[in-house]
């Protein structure tokens, strides 16, 4: 593992926290660096270090730690501080069990409600999605995977499943887990999200529900194989 000087400078130096992220509100910036896959499961928040790479207060990064410890993506060790929460294999499959769950009543709420615009802007994270797949870059595909699953909660528009999604994706398995690393996977998810976008273009309520599921149902399965391929080689955790 890095360490804790290594570590703010990494996150530090340019590409990473600019000033403008500084004048966030340290609980936002931390709890987005958390989820954004900066800081690693098990990794160590030193108050010090989290403080000068937020430019915020010893106080302040102390607050946001008790919060992030309230919400389950830091845990609070008496006379060793704070640590990136690690998600166990179960409660990684049942968090994905869930969501499955959850993703194919916000599709159908998407398909009544989406409009020309929303299919453009979906369309549009086909694209960029491609182009990361012909980069040869998984990760960056990861990111805008996230952000395509979010259009669509917010076309449908259905506060209460996408807080529950929010909170449910804020645990950062996809960043333990790694799920898109898996051979072929990539290729795989692009088509799947394009007959997403194909049935939310017909409005047919079924019809995405029946895409969100098969894309979700491949995507428990990647992860019970990346929980298996872990156990004989983790491929997360920080050297």
């Amino acid at each position: 593992m890095k360490a804790p000087a290594e570590a703010v400078r990494r996150r530090t130096s340019p590409g990473g926290t600019g000033s403008g992220e500084r004048a966030l509100d340290p609980y936002q910036q931390l709890r987005t660096e958390i989820i954004s896959g900066r800081f690693h499961p098990n990794e160590r928040l030193v108050e010090a270090d989290v403080s000068h790479m937020l430019g915020a207060g010893r106080n302040a990064i102390r607050a946001a730690l008790v919060r992030l410890d309230q919400e389950g993506l830091v845990i609070l060790e008496p006379h060793r501080g704070a640590r990136v929460r690690l998600v166990s294999d179960k409660e990684a499959l049942e968090i994905e069990e869930v969501r499955v769950v959850l993703e194919q009543m916000i599709v159908r709420h998407a398909a009544d409600r989406v409009g020309a615009a929303d299919l453009r802007d979906l369309r549009r994270s086909i694209d960029r999605m491609r182009e990361r797949l012909e980069q040869g870059n998984p990760l960056g595909y990861s990111e805008l995977n996230a952000e395509f699953h979010q259009r669509i909660w917010s076309i449908a528009d259905h506060h209460t499943a996408s807080r529950l999604l929010a909170n449910l994706k804020s645990q950062s398995i996809r960043f333990q887990y790694r799920t898109i690393l898996r051979p072929g996977r990539t290729e795989r998810s692009l088509q799947e999200h394009e007959r997403i976008v194909e049935a939310l273009a017909s409005r047919n309520a079924d019809a995405a529900e029946a895409a969100m599921r098969q894309h979700l149902s491949h995507v428990v399965e990647t992860l019970r194989w990346s929980i298996e391929a872990q156990r004989h080689q983790p491929i997360w955790l920080p050297r």
